[in-house]
């Protein structure tokens, strides 16, 4: 199957033929380029032919030949499909299930049966999760820098954009800039959202639902209230550590609950960010106070 006129592509694997249809139905008319197969013998080969074209995996929790979950060991030993979203479609709802699937590597769910537009709206969340890593990753790998020779430095941003962009430039600063940027760029873009500009965890759902996330974040920066507060991230140094320090000036949030990502959160479009800066990005990761300052530390190997 060639890609349509550049949209994301993504693999669904379901067994119910009636289902498969009218997921592939839905998402293709929605704009996306679908490969459908009903075994996980078949996921299995098509992956293993065309990992790098994949931006998602729609994947059936219950296959006549596996379980999904059987899968996930190996999609995330392949370097080409390691950061690629999947997401668990499944009758299977307890607690313990989707803490299997969250402990996997799968960090999104669909419970059946489901409505077209939440569907969509896991979807998109996904792909756009899998398209902003790329571009970092491509961005990363253009990029010129010295921070390596960096021993300690403080820098400032007010934006999202700014964020991105200085992420970009001090993940050189560690000896693996790939693996720093995804979580310094998450937990950036955190201290100016939810931070600075005060969105909470359920206005961020509301907003991304109406599709009004970007409007609102624009008319706080504009806000006399918001518009003079910056963000700073400090850098420092020594023998074998590395530490980011991210320091915001909102009021700070209940960060517990957010270190690892929560089954009853494993349904949302986001909330997954500085779960996964913890797991995947740095060897160690604290919030301290009231929550707006957290520091996270790269040791020497």
């Amino acid at each position: 199957m060639t890609r349509l006129n550049g949209s994301p592509r993504l693999l669904v694997v379901e067994d119910e033929a009636m289902l498969l249809d009218m997921l592939c139905d839905t998402l293709i008319e929605a704009g996306f380029d679908v490969v459908g197969i009903a075994t996980g013998a078949a996921a299995r080969a098509e992956l293993a032919a065309r990992a790098v074209e994949f931006d998602a995996i729609l994947l059936d929790r219950l296959l006549p030949d596996m379980d999904a979950l059987d899968l996930m060991p190996e999609i995330k030993a392949n370097p080409a499909l390691v950061r690629v979203p999947v997401i668990i479609q499944t009758t299977l709802a307890s607690t313990e299930d989707i803490a299997a699937g969250l402990a996997a590597g799968a960090y999104y769910y669909l419970t059946k049966p489901f409505p077209p537009e939440t569907l969509l709206s896991i979807v998109r969340a996904a792909v756009d999760d899998h398209r902003q890593f790329r571009q970092m990753q491509d961005n990363l790998e253009q990029a010129q820098s010295v921070m390596h020779h960096l021993e300690r430095g403080e820098f400032v941003f007010r934006t999202l954009d700014e964020a991105r962009r200085l992420a970009m430039q001090i993940a050189h600063a560690a000896p693996d800039p790939a693996r720093i940027v995804l979580g310094l760029t998450e937990l950036m873009l955190n201290a100016v959202e939810h931070g600075n500009l005060g969105i909470g965890y359920d206005e961020k759902s509301r907003l991304i639902a109406g599709q009004n996330l970007a409007a609102e974040i624009e008319r706080r920066l504009a806000d006399p209230h918001f518009a003079e507060r910056r963000v700073r991230v400090q850098i420092e140094r020594l023998a074998d550590v590395l530490s980011f320090t991210v320091i915001d000036e909102g009021a700070g949030f209940d960060w517990q609950g957010y270190l690892d990502i929560s089954p009853e959160r494993a349904f949302d479009t986001h909330g997954r960010g500085i779960a996964l800066s913890r797991m995947i990005s740095f060897d160690a990761l604290e919030y301290r106070g009231r929550g707006n300052e957290v520091r996270c530390r790269v040791f020497s190997q």
